[in-house]
């Protein structure tokens, strides 16, 4: 079986202390999705669902591959982001740079997913199609997309502070896992022939930081 937390906001920030940044899901976004590997609805995936209902909003679905691949694209748009330049997720959406170049992040991501054949769920704020139109300098899709990014920065001020994971463990000095997550997209692009200049390039930069030759800034993933 499978779970995924669709989009949940949490940071460990000091020793036993775990701090939440977002609200309950409830009925307008639900968290956890539970599954089977072979997609059928199964008592025990009922059973899982309801003890994880206790903690947020959850559901039982058939989609469980698809699901996985949904989040990463979500977590290739921010996790390397921060480790990369030192901001947090609010912060990130702020710099129109930033910004574009996470846009691009999830677009490489959604396309790769799809040649798979993998039916995305929603990316974060973003569908699929919206983020895959942005992507390819459709300009309304991107203007779209951008506002969408705003509008959730603008709405979760819990989040100004609130780094994804991979940026707390640079803050930690911890090992980062972007060679099993970007890295992963663009290993799993070459398979399809579909490149991911974008994910390569925030690989390199975070292994750059991680080693000490970079320090964590925005100019890093600022074009050349």
């Amino acid at each position: 079986m499978g779970c995924i937390a669709a989009r949940i906001s949490v940071d460990l920030h000091a020793p036993g202390q775990i701090r939440r940044t977002v609200p309950k899901g409830g009925a307008a976004h639900t968290v956890f999705r539970v599954g089977e590997v072979h997609g059928r609805i199964t008592q025990r995936a009922e059973e899982i669902a309801a003890m994880i209902a206790t903690i947020d909003s959850v559901k039982v679905t058939t989609n469980l591959w698809s699901e996985r691949w949904s989040k990463l694209c979500l977590n290739g748009m921010r996790n390397g982001v921060s480790a990369a330049t030192g901001l947090a997720g609010n912060a990130a959406d702020r710099d129109p740079v930033i910004r574009r170049f996470a846009i691009r992040l999830g677009g490489e991501a959604a396309r790769i997913g799809r040649a798979f054949g993998y039916m995305l769920e929603a990316i974060g704020p973003l569908e699929p199609d919206l983020l895959a139109r942005a992507h390819e300098g459709e300009k309304d899709a991107l203007e779209e997309a951008e506002a969408r990014l705003l509008g959730v920065a603008g709405g979760n001020t819990g989040s100004d502070l609130q780094r994804p994971s991979m940026g707390q463990d640079m803050l930690k000095g911890r090992r980062t896992e972007v060679e099993f997550m970007n890295g992963f997209i663009v290993a799993k692009g070459a398979e399809v022939g579909l490149a991911a200049p974008a994910h390569a390039r925030l690989t390199e930069a975070v292994m750059r930081v991680e080693r000490g030759e970079l320090p964590p800034r925005p100019e890093n993933l600022y074009d050349d």
